[in-house]
């Protein structure tokens, strides 16, 4: 299957553009445009709404909720509330009235949102009137993970007024259980022990984790580990969110993840933790963390790219369209978009490197093996296009070699199951008028018969006959020791490549 994006609306939409709706109040407008910056806008809806039980279009739909995330199996729900303050004088009556109106009552908002899309996955639609349903699937109740997120607005001002010297956040106890527990201001744990788990971020806290895990993978795993971290028998007190996530980031459990790990002594018992003010103001000034924001610089390239193809997509005017429309176009996109930060960052170096050292009369083709099991293998494709050639009679032969290409790819990688091709002009001299093909092809099935095929084409059109191979070695944090328990191919160990060698000895030399 594939999808395509082009820079110009030359081609008249296939079907009607897919509207989003963009938030009534200035929080969820704010909400909306923080989360389409980091989850992109194939997946990310503001203000969805359920059809009451009625038939399509025969009636008012009611709205689910603020803003609604989703990702393969990953279902995000935020509920968003602006809620006065009230100062009275009385701190703690204060305090319990605010958190009725913008906790207690977003947190019920979610909880019903997670049972109605669980029931009801079919009936969920863009716009009051329910006459546009979502233009991706929903997961299956069965394989759904959901994540729901309550933004408290409005507060942070009196947290400064009353602790001085505080960044402002919402404070974190994971022993205050339920919602008659939480009678201490400023203090937020687990709302409901038995219930699907409430991340409650004020919004000083939401930009905050949304700018520094800003992609749907990076942000759907912190939000896992930290249910895993306030669900757990030991106490976690925190002075803001900023401290527990300094904390992850800088740490890596035994799985090579980003996890809250604690320098806890062996055989010690300790059935508390807290974190005070000063670990994220730390962890921003270390030296590996500036070089990371640097390093990743190139990788919104990507996101560019990602968000290219989205655009074309939601509009419905791509070049070529596979038989299952949008919902193709977004399963290949979901690989790139799957990618978190630091491997978007050799990615799009990869993709710039090629534009920038392949003149605009050759062709140039590159393979990406996976870093990790279960990525995708990519090729990139650079076509000169040659003004004798119409440009249909371009584009389609274009598309074409790149759909041989991957076919070939399955003969270098045999054990590859997902091949994602990308292919635009060589040069760099054409940006305004370039235009990229993007196709996935799914490699499990796999026979003699297309093993034959896939020769025939590489001997026909000389495919990967004098090929390049790039391994990509990153370092989330360049130069630091979180980057070397971070390296995912060290030099001694097989080359993700299938080849039998060491990495140092195939890819990383290649």
């Amino acid at each position: 299957m594939d999808a395509e994006s082009q820079s110009s609306n030359e081609n008249e939409p296939r079907g009607e553009p897919i509207e989003k709706a963009e938030g009534v109040t200035v929080a969820e407008k704010y909400l909306g445009r923080l989360c389409e910056k980091s989850f992109l806008s194939m997946w990310s809806y503001p203000g969805v709404f359920r059809d009451q039980g009625k038939p399509q279009g025969g009636g008012h739909g009611k709205e689910i909720c603020d803003l609604l995330v989703i990702f393969s199996q990953q279902v995000i729900i935020f509920s968003d509330k602006h809620c006065k303050f009230k100062n009275s004088g009385n701190l703690q009556q204060d305090w319990q009235r605010w958190f009725r109106k913008a906790i207690q009552k977003s947190a019920e908002q979610a909880w019903g949102a997670e049972r109605w899309i669980r029931q009801n996955p079919s009936r969920v639609f863009l716009d009051r009137e329910c006459k546009k349903p979502l233009p991706i699937d929903l997961p299956s109740a069965e394989t759904a993970g959901f994540h729901l997120v309550v933004v408290a607005h409005g507060i942070s001002q009196h947290i400064k007024q009353f602790f001085p010297g505080s960044s402002g956040s919402l404070m974190i106890n994971s022993s205050v259980k339920n919602f008659n527990e939480h009678n201490f201001p400023f203090y937020v744990g687990d709302l409901a022990s038995k219930k699907t788990f409430i991340h409650v971020l004020d919004d000083d806290s939401l930009r905050t984790l949304m700018f520094a895990r800003d992609t749907i993978s990076d942000f759907a795993a912190y939000l896992n580990k930290r249910k895993n971290l306030l669900r757990a028998q030991r106490a976690i007190c925190a002075t803001g969110e900023e401290q527990l996530l300094a904390v992850y980031l800088k740490n890596i459990n035994e799985q090579d993840e980003h996890d809250f790990v604690f320098p806890i002594p062996v055989g010690k018992n300790v059935d508390k933790i807290y974190l005070d003010e000063g670990h994220w103001e730390d962890f921003q000034k270390a030296p590996e963390r500036v070089a990371q924001l640097n390093a990743d610089k190139i990788s919104y390239c990507w996101d560019g790219l990602i968000e290219k193809f989205n655009y074309h997509a939601l509009q419905q005017n791509q070049y070529f369209v596979s038989p299952g429309g949008i919902k193709d176009t977004e399963m290949a996109l979901r690989f790139m978009a799957q990618e978190p930060r630091w491997k978007r960052r050799g990615l799009a170096q990869n993709l710039l490197d090629m534009l920038k050292t392949t003149p605009i009369n050759k062709r140039r083709l590159r393979m990406l093996p996976p870093i990790d099991e279960g990525d995708p293998h990519y090729v990139f494709l650079l076509l000169p296009y040659l003004p004798s050639f119409g440009y249909e009679e371009y584009r389609t032969a274009r598309r074409n070699f790149l759909e041989g290409c991957c076919i070939v790819a399955k003969l270098q990688y045999p054990n590859a199951t997902n091949i994602i091709g990308i292919a635009t002009e060589s040069g760099t001299n054409n940006q305004d008028g370039r235009s990229e093909d993007l196709i996935y092809l799914d490699a499990r099935d796999w026979d003699a018969n297309k093993n034959d095929h896939a020769r025939e084409l590489q001997d026909k059109l000389g495919i990967f006959k004098r090929s390049q191979r790039f391994g990509m070695h990153i370092e989330e944090y360049p130069g630091s020791e979180i980057s070397s328990a971070r390296m995912k191919n060290p030099r001694n160990k097989p080359c993700p490549c299938g080849s039998g060698k060491k990495y140092k000895h195939c890819c990383l030399n290649k």
